[in-house]
């Protein structure tokens, strides 16, 4: 396959999301829309280089994505599965499954570097209502930057009044994905590329990675729980795991790079 790059998100095209609220601040999660993971799909293999399809497996909706390599005149396919949306199971299911696929080409990838990001009640509206808290404020990336390894390394959030309410400025920070700014990927940027490693046909049920993390594992993820004072309740909602101790190496292995980015008692 040819070497395509797929560069890294523009900060207008990272959305916020809020995970967690408590009394004294709330969680925020970023994340991708499937219009972004379109418009990337287009600018980087054409609107004719590549398709999606779903597949119902065992009562769950799969997407394939699959790319036209000119080399060989074959489809090249990568597949995941979608969750259900509460209000649109079918469509939601359907969104999930082709944002995911999207990710595993490498789009959006960069997402899951970022610390976990925690803003304190002093910078936001939070209500008590029926015995919850709620939060009606709405939240943007202003500006985003990444280090040679395709890592967050900056990162301004901002509320719908236009006043930061989160900051991350690590060293080594330079390519840009801010609004103003060029994305990643552009102009001699470093950016990923796109490595066959996915079967041609992956139509089929998915293998299940059955590795576990060890007991030493567990209590390194939880020492870090307790630095950043980040719940495993954030951590589950983040990356959708049922079961911490199940989770891959390779997925271990993101939790605990995005909590050691974190501050020390973070949402304590």
């Amino acid at each position: 396959m040819e070497q395509n790059l797929i560069r890294l998100l523009k900060a207008d095209e990272i959305e916020c999301r809020v995970s967690v609220i408590k009394e004294n601040g709330l969680s925020l999660l970023l994340y991708k829309d499937a219009r972004v993971d379109q418009r990337i799909l287009d600018e980087t293999f054409g609107p004719f280089g590549w398709k999606r399809s779903h597949q119902s497996i065992e009562g769950n909706l799969y997407c394939t994505v699959e790319i036209y390599d000119k080399e060989t005149g074959e489809w090249i396919a990568k597949q995941d599965v979608g969750t259900m949306s509460y209000s649109e199971k079918e469509k939601g299911q359907a969104s999930d499954s082709f944002k995911r696929a999207c990710f595993n080409w490498g789009i959006g990838r960069e997402l899951y570097t970022a610390p976990f990001i925690w803003i304190p009640a002093g910078k936001v509206s939070i209500q008590s209502k029926e015995n919850r808290y709620i939060c009606n404020d709405r939240f943007s990336v202003s500006s985003i930057e990444y280090n040679d390894d395709r890592e967050i390394s900056a990162l301004v959030v901002v509320n719908d009044r236009g006043q930061t309410v989160y900051e991350l400025k690590e060293k080594g920070a330079g390519t840009t994905g801010g609004r103003k700014g060029k994305a990643a990927g552009e102009d001699g940027n470093k950016a990923e590329t796109v490595q066959n490693t996915a079967p041609k046909n992956t139509a089929g049920k998915p293998q299940k990675d059955s590795a576990s993390i060890s007991k030493e594992q567990m209590d390194s993820l939880q020492a870090e729980l307790d630095r950043t004072g980040v719940s495993m309740e954030t951590v589950q909602s983040r990356y959708q795991i049922q079961e911490p101790g199940t989770m891959s190496a390779e997925l271990y292995g993101r939790v605990m790079s995005a909590l050691k980015r974190t501050k020390s008692t973070e949402a304590a």
